[in-house]
């Protein structure tokens, strides 16, 4: 399954915020823990995920330092601040707002669909 664009970008700062709450990160490990914690379903790319950083970054809401891995290479590791976590707090409530407001829908919709319709939307209605 392909997700949306508009939906992934909408999700982007929610999505890092909590990943550096977990701790501090570098990009290449933000990109792997969004593959995993999607399933696969969502495989962002570093001309996605830098700019959101970036933007994260200059409001305040995370901060970069440079550090040298185990193997010697230079990484980019960013950290979530106390504004970050408060904003972390007002997307999770957001998106539990719009998450009900969906799930209302799915139920509504599930049951006003045509017969033929019931098996696409299924899992819909399994998952509100």
């Amino acid at each position: 399954m392909e997700i949306n664009k508009d939906l992934i970008a909408a999700s982007s700062t929610p999505l890092v915020l909590a990943i550096l709450a977990e701790g501090d990160s570098y990009g290449y490990a933000i990109l792997k823990r969004v593959q995993e914690l999607s399933g696969g379903r969502m495989a962002w790319t570093d001309g996605m995920l830098y700019p959101v950083l970036h933007r994260l970054e200059r409001t305040g809401l995370i901060r970069a330092r440079w550090q040298t891995a185990e193997n010697g290479r230079r990484r980019k590791y960013y950290r979530i601040t106390p504004q970050g976590k408060a904003q972390l707090a007002e997307e999770r409530r957001q998106w539990q707002a719009v998450d009900a407001t969906l799930r209302g829908v799915w139920r509504f919709v599930a049951l006003v669909v045509p017969a033929g319709y019931s098996t696409f939307l299924a899992p819909l209605s399994q998952a509100a």
